[in-house]
């Protein structure tokens, strides 16, 4: 079961994480499947924060907010399944203190194989842009061998009374889909089912074991754990509980293992979470007050350096990063900041740690606006990312010369003109062709990487003010994974260039200064 953090531009208040109408969810998926059809299926969970959405008024007096949601399975070119609906939220009578979330469930078949899921997220009350993730999923079950289903967590399970969706052998299951366990949260509910164990264990009884191990040294927590005894049969669910009131901070595994009866390993998974629990004193309740992480003892501002992780986190960690800001709690933000640079430099983790902090200390200096932290800003983002660029070229007020010449000195056709006549830009006002005006630009800056980490070399990002308000959004760059859009240059002019000409910019773009 693997989370995503589906989000956009956040902003700090004081010590929590707030939004400013920007959607932000929280996305898993489990895979499971159906023996007798030998039908693999997909469940997705999306949950989304009430106080990320705008709510518009009802005509019943409350208040709504609506998400545009659109899924889309493909493998290579083929699409597979696609889906287009509104999720509504459930009604309020006010918009002061959203601070609830709600989850969307949908469940369909896929047959064995490896797909690329593309969702996009629409808050249908704003003009904010569409939210968009790919996620690959991988499907491989056989009814040759005995399997494991995807390990789910619950929020709660109760009995059902009229089937639905969420529905699962007599209960409706609600689906926990963050991997954060706040210290309100003193029981862990994991739910999954076991294939075709019949076919190793016959009819002999099998035993399942779920405990939580450390997840760095892979040390079994003691005095938490489940042990059952089982029916061997051709799907066997599991619903087991596990109480971790007592669990100090730190991240962890919850893990499945099912054994024979000569105790022996037939199947085994694991699932990481992060738990919080400032009220519970580790073993070692000093482990990292000595370690370059313990320096930070102020909250608000290890709450920054944690969100300011973002750009080089993965999806997990963006996840935890996320839902620690939110909550009291300094040993385990400390643990968080030290074990996330020891994962990449295990030798010297304080190293690390210190060259990236001279990026935040100069985005925060750099890019912050208004009321927006610098490390949320595009241009922050990606400064964190990629570090500082080899060449930045800043026009606040760029003019560049637009004229009619011959076809063999023109570049583009402009559709606006007469049949033959052919747009071109003059750099310098050096070209002798007729002046049809100038092409006045607004604000912004290029930004040129020599080379990328896994990527081309000269890799380019283009920053504008549209409103020339001071903050800068990326507007296109030819670096893998960012922003393509075509006619960007087109905006950029505000429309001044016509369809698929391209202009003074245009060229700086292509050249890379």
């Amino acid at each position: 079961m693997k989370r995503t953090l589906i989000t956009l531009i956040l902003t700090m208040c004081a010590a929590a994480v707030v939004a400013q109408s920007n959607l932000q969810a929280l996305f898993s998926y489990s895979t499971f499947y159906l023996p007798d059809q030998q039908q693999p299926y997909i469940e997705t969970y999306m949950q989304f924060d009430a106080w990320t959405l705008n709510f518009e008024p009802q005509a019943d007096g409350s208040r709504r907010a609506t998400v545009e949601i659109t899924l889309v399975v493909s493998m290579g070119d083929s699409v597979c399944m696609a889906k287009k609906y509104d999720l509504r939220s459930p009604a309020v009578s006010s918009t002061d203190g959203l601070e609830f979330s709600f989850i969307d469930v949908q469940r369909f078949s896929l047959r064995n194989g490896i797909y690329n899921l593309h969702i996009s997220l629409h808050d249908k009350a704003s003009d904010a842009d569409t939210v968009s993730l790919d996620e690959k999923l991988v499907i491989n079950y056989t009814n040759r061998m005995p399997s494991l289903s995807s390990l789910q967590l619950m929020a709660q399970a109760t009995p059902t009374k009229q089937p639905n969706i969420t529905s699962r052998n007599g209960y409706d299951m609600q689906p926990y889909v963050s991997d954060f366990f706040p210290s309100e949260i003193e029981r862990l509910n994991v739910y999954y089912e076991i294939y075709n164990i019949d076919r190793e264990t016959g009819n002999k009884p099998f035993m399942t074991m779920v405990y939580i191990e450390e997840s760095h040294t892979g040390t079994r927590v003691a005095d938490v754990q489940n042990v059952a005894r089982h029916k061997s049969e051709k799907i066997v669910p599991v619903y087991t509980t596990l109480d971790i009131s007592k669990l100090p901070s730190g991240s962890y595994n919850v893990v499945v293992d099912v054994r024979n009866r000569d105790n022996q390993t037939l199947l085994y998974k694991k699932l990481p979470f992060f738990r919080s629990n400032p009220h519970v004193q580790s073993a070692e309740p000093s482990e990292y007050s000595t370690t370059f992480a313990g320096k930070y003892t102020n909250e608000e501002a290890l709450n920054i350096y944690l969100l300011s992780l973002y750009p080089v986190a993965s999806d997990e960690e963006k996840s935890v990063a996320q839902s620690l800001a939110r909550y009291p709690g300094l040993e385990e933000k400390q643990a968080f900041l030290y074990t996330f640079w020891q994962r990449r430099n295990p030798l010297n983790p304080e190293s690390e740690w210190l060259k990236y902090k001279e990026r935040v200390d100069y985005v925060q200096q750099h890019f912050s606006y208004s009321r927006m932290l610098g490390i949320y800003t595009d241009c922050g983002r990606v400064y964190l990312q990629y570090g500082a660029p080899d060449f930045i070229r800043d026009e606040k007020n760029y003019v560049s010369a637009l004229r009619i010449g011959s076809e063999n000195e023109s570049m583009f056709e402009h559709n606006a003109l007469n049949q033959g006549d052919v747009v071109t830009y003059v750099p310098n006002g050096t070209y002798s062709g007729t002046s049809q005006g100038h092409v006045h630009y607004l604000p912004y800056q290029l930004w040129r990487y020599n080379k990328l980490d896994d990527d081309n070399p000269n890799r380019v990002f283009l920053f504008w003010d549209e409103h020339r308000s001071g903050l800068y959004k990326l507007l296109n760059s030819n670096a893998r994974g960012e922003v393509q859009e075509m006619g960007w240059e087109r905006r950029l002019s505000r429309g001044q260039l016509g369809e698929n000409v391209l202009g003074e910019v245009g060229e700086q773009f292509n050249r890379g200064y």
